[in-house]
């Protein structure tokens, strides 16, 4: 690996140079600003590789596929990430303006520096210097970059359904989201899955006088207080009818490696500025985030909510929730039950269905562990942390549950990357870092005997 160190480590500069120019395009896909001008740059890129690459239309914003076969007898990989970015709202909280990236005290800001523009980047430059040191790729190669990752990924389901057969991968890799908050470089295995609605309550024809009308006509914001309370108890336990029929429990290898990550509990809780976790108390940290499932309430709306008093009895409320889904929950048996629940609790409230993904895993003992953490360890000096599964969510069930192969996720961005927030940023060292660990995973993977290679699963959807 040493030449290909020493090439990224000569063309440091020059590769943050050219990220610098990549995230001043602003592909914002709720918005749909610079969409088609970042595809069409990626597409130039890849292309100018040797890649035969392609802009995949969908209904909404276009997929980047990119395919290489420099090696037949060797794991097909395919790394996915995801060229759009969230809105950069609020501007004010900038310190720089997100999209005139800034360097400061060794971290470039900008928005799309950690998510997810500053981590695929990494893996295509991994790509340039393997070709530009061995004029070959160490194993095949396809790239998919996504451009509604942040709307919910709606269309990427129905794209990998149709088009499987240019997706014939072994396995995926994907780099987002950020290292463990010591620091330690991660393998994460699994994310969680989710489901967001709306409920809403109607009462009178329009707002009325508390006094003339409270006591006559029923209070829509009540309503959702109560149907609200059937859903969760005090005790935590989410009181839905099935919820956790599908709830998986943590294998024994599963406790162990979860065991083995680090938090500070206190410290956690002073950078919250919180006195103590959500119920049940005696949850430990981590089996939270990735063998619990979860019921949000995100807003409650309705009524008078401006300074002083106005005694309103109002006429319409809204909630908005999602929930989080583990192994082996589905969007649509959640969907189901929750809508079932409402229609005998609440009758009368509306259930809007707002979208959703479900979630993934895959197994801790698969052979691609260990080129993957010899790799993580020659190109950072450490070995990765395993993580089962991570508290967000991303389409990953796309490949682990319509595809049939497995997928890792190996952040490169700082755990305080501020992702989806004002100041979004990548430590540089970290971005040089990245370069070096996608260039060594490809390696390593590439050096597989076949037959320590799995066969590909078969796709279990239909």
């Amino acid at each position: 690996m040493q030449p290909i160190f020493d090439y990224i480590d000569n063309n440091r500069r020059l590769f943050i140079d050219r990220l610098i120019d990549y995230l001043r395009h602003p592909s914002i896909s709720a918005h749909g600003i610079g969409m088609d001008q970042v595809a069409d740059y990626l597409l130039t890129w890849l292309t100018s590789l040797g890649f035969d690459a392609h802009l995949m239309p969908t209904p909404g914003w276009p997929l980047v596929l990119a395919r290489r076969f420099d090696q037949p007898a060797t794991p097909t990989v395919l790394l996915y990430g995801h060229y759009d970015v969230q809105p950069p709202e609020p501007l004010e909280e900038w310190i720089s303006p997100p999209f005139e990236p800034t360097i400061r005290n060794g971290r470039l800001y900008a928005r799309g520096a950690g998510d997810n523009k500053g981590q695929h980047f990494a893996q295509i430059l991994a790509l340039e210097s393997l070709l530009a040191v061995h004029g070959r790729l160490p194993c095949n190669v396809i790239v998919l970059l996504e451009g509604e990752e942040e709307v919910g990924s709606p269309h990427i389901a129905g794209f990998v359904r149709t088009h499987r057969d240019l997706l014939n991968a072994d396995l995926v890799v994907t780099s987002d989201g950020p290292v463990a908050e010591n620091g330690r470089p991660t393998i994460e295995f699994g994310v969680r899955g989710v489901v967001s609605f709306e409920l809403r309550a109607r009462g009178a024809k329009r707002d009325l006088h508390s006094g003339n009308f409270g006591g006559i006509a029923p209070n829509p914001l009540w309503t959702l207080v109560h149907l609200l309370g059937t859903m969760k108890n005090p005790r935590g336990d989410i009181t839905i009818d099935g919820f956790y029929d599908n709830v998986l429990p943590p294998t024994q290898l599963e406790r162990a490696v979860l065991a083995c990550l680090p938090v500070d509990e206190q410290a956690a809780k002073r950078d919250l500025e919180i006195d103590h976790f959500d119920v049940p108390p005696d949850r430990p940290y981590y089996e939270r985030l990735a063998f619990w499932p979860t019921l949000t309430i995100n807003g409650l709306h309705g009524g008078y909510s401006g300074s002083g008093s106005k005694t309103v009895l109002p006429h319409e409320a809204f909630v908005k929730c999602d929930i989080r889904l583990v192994e082996a929950q589905t969007v649509e048996e959640i969907f189901a039950k929750v809508e079932a629940h409402v229609r005998r609790h609440a009758p009368g409230v509306e259930f809007i269905r707002q979208g959703g993904m479900d979630p993934s895993k895959t197994p801790l003992d698969s052979p691609y562990v260990q080129p993957l953490r010899q790799a993580i360890l020659t190109a950072q000096g450490e070995e990765p942390l395993l993580v089962p599964a991570m508290g967000g969510s991303l389409p990953d069930y796309v490949f682990t549950k319509i595809l049939g192969i497995p997928d890792f996720t190996v952040p490169y961005a700082n755990a305080d990357e501020a992702n989806h927030a004002p100041n979004e940023n990548l430590e540089l060292d970290r971005f040089i870092r990245g370069i070096k660990t996608g260039a060594a995973m490809l390696t390593y993977l590439g050096q597989m005997q076949p037959s320590t290679v799995p066969a590909r699963a078969t796709d279990p959807s239909p």
